[in-house]
């Protein structure tokens, strides 16, 4: 069978064949080995972008390093510059993978690696598809993802989709009328496995909830469904699998740097330690224990093309005391811890607490659909939401009360009910928003 999806790849310029078995060197390397091959590659690439990247050298403030602790930590707006001036030397934007983040941390920008990282990321992604049996190139996927709306973007993705073997659902239009039309494809295709935004996902399964439709007995060639890019809620996990009846795969990642950590079979949050060096540090940049919450901070190990060293991702997490250097485990992950909400007396907490609270207040006789919460002034905070009917005064009442008791602040709550929340940014649901 020809391998379109490997090869897509090779023709587009990325050496998938000589980036799987790099990675397989890497895997085979020992537990009692493996800090030393990561400390090598931390050296390598730190001194390889201070010698090859004026925009780096810059940053850094120094020549060498003699302390890793000592490097400086990137944050997203630090690369809210042209790419042109962060390229490494000989790498131009025609010569390397060029792509931008969604921005749902409200700091979008266009990024590079350089083909053999590239494909490395392709590797690793295939490598943990493969945990479940799931190959890019013969298994169907049932995609939940955005998708370009311009004429060329369209059918460039739906080219992608037809060489990686998966058929796409567009999910800016996800009203009941579109959810029916989606179960009509999982009658008629025999999708192996649903791939896609969380909220989207946790829609149709909300959706398949209130029609009473197990969807194994509609596709029974089912076999997983792998959840990625926002929150997966534990609640939502134990819905997904109750009404697919299929177990439900959590994966992490970050467009400009790779794939960060994926459920294993036995339900471990696995942290990728090929290709990334994944840090929690506290507010002032150390090193938490294991077992401690703190911010996730990421070096890109293999991208030559644009440094990503000590890189503050905007999410905050906690290793699980079991993490070995070769095998890290993320006990807890938090998204978007950037998103602050700041209220009055200078109190700021992260603005998914709101989201937080009130999920647990509302989600229980599923009227609401999903919603988002955004902050208009120090005092004024909105919930946007989809529903079957509206909150009710006691509903809106207990939402305001439960933010009241936990964050010791008095607020004033704005409702609003609507057909369908904006999923900019190709689809991706951003669950709190500050317009202060």
């Amino acid at each position: 069978m020809i391998k379109l999806f490997d090869l897509s790849l090779k023709l587009s310029g990325f050496p998938i064949s000589e980036a799987k078995n790099r990675l397989k060197e890497i895997q085979q390397i020992k537990e009692q080995d493996f800090e030393v091959y990561v400390t090598s590659l931390k050296s390598n690439i730190v001194n390889y972008h201070l010698r090859e990247n004026d925009y780096y050298k810059k940053l850094a403030g120094n020549s060498s390093f003699s302390n890793w602790e000592d490097i400086p930590v990137m944050r997203k707006s630090d690369l809210q510059t042209p790419l042109a001036n962060r390229l490494s030397n000989g790498f131009t934007e025609k010569n390397c993978y060029v792509n931008k983040t969604l921005g749902s941390s409200g700091h979008p920008f266009i990024f590079a690696k350089d083909k053999f990282c590239h494909a490395l990321t392709w590797a690793e992604i295939v490598n943990r598809f493969g945990w479940f049996g799931l190959d890019f190139n013969s298994s169907l996927q049932a995609r939940f993802y955005g998708i370009p709306l311009d004429t060329i973007g369209y059918q460039k993705e739906r080219l992608k989709d037809r060489l990686s073997s998966r058929y796409r659902f567009p999910i800016f239009d996800l009203s009941n009328k579109k959810m029916e039309k989606f179960l009509e494809h999982f009658r008629s295709k025999k999708f192996q496995y649903i791939n896609g935004y969380t909220s989207s996902i946790v829609l149709f399964a909300k959706y398949l909830k209130s029609k009473s439709i197990v969807l194994t007995d509609v596709c029974p060639s089912l076999n997983y469904c792998i959840v990625t890019s926002e929150m997966l809620y534990e609640s939502d996990k134990k819905l997904m699998e109750e009404v697919f009846n299929i177990p439900v795969i959590n994966e992490y990642g970050a467009s400009e740097l790779d794939l960060i950590a994926f459920t294993n079979s036995a339900g471990e949050f696995v942290v990728n330690s090929e290709t990334l060096f994944v840090e929690i540090l506290d507010d002032t940049n150390n090193a938490v224990p294991n077992g401690v919450m703190g911010k996730i901070v990421i070096t890109s190990l293999y991208n030559k093309a644009h440094p990503l060293i000590r890189y503050e991702i905007g999410d905050s997490g906690m290793l699980s005391k079991q993490s070995t250097f070769k095998k890290p485990i993320l006990e807890k992950l938090i998204g978007r811890t950037n998103d602050v909400a700041i209220l009055e007396n200078d109190k700021k907490v992260p603005g998914l607490t709101f989201y937080y609270i009130t999920k647990s207040v509302i989600e229980d006789d599923g009227n609401v659909k999903e919603f988002v919460v955004e902050q208009i002034s120090l005092t004024l905070f909105k919930i946007i939401y989809v529903a079957e009917k509206p909150l009710t005064e006691l509903e809106e009442l207990t939402i305001k009360k439960a933010l009241d008791t936990y964050l010791k602040v008095p607020l004033n709550l704005e409702f609003s009910r609507v057909e369908v929340l904006d999923r900019a940014n190709r689809g991706k649901l951003k669950q709190f928003v500050s317009r202060l």
